[in-house]
C-alpha cells in the first residue's frame, strides 16, 4: 500500500520498528550479562517510545477518520 509522506500511520509504522529493535538489542545485552542498571535505562527508553507510540497510533486514527 502506499502511503503519503505526511500520513501518521508511517510513523507508527517506523515507531514500531524501532521498538522491535530496542527490544531485540535488550535482549542480547541481558543475554551477555549487561548489568541490571544498564537494563533499567534500556526499559525506560523502551517505555519512552511505546508512549510515543501510542500517542503516534492516535493521530494516525484521526487522520484516518478524517480521510
Amino acid at each position: 500500500m502506499y502511503r503519503k509522506l505526511e500520513d501518521p500511520q508511517r510513523d507508527v509504522d517506523e515507531e514500531i520498528r524501532h521498538i522491535r529493535g530496542l527490544v531485540l538489542i535488550r535482549q542480547l545485552l541481558a543475554e551477555r550479562g549487561t548489568p541490571s542498571h544498564e537494563l533499567r535505562e534500556c526499559d525506560a527508553v523502551i517505555e519512552a517510545c511505546r508512549t510515543r507510540l501510542a500517542d503516534l497510533a492516535v493521530r494516525a486514527g484521526a487522520f484516518a477518520s478524517a480521510a
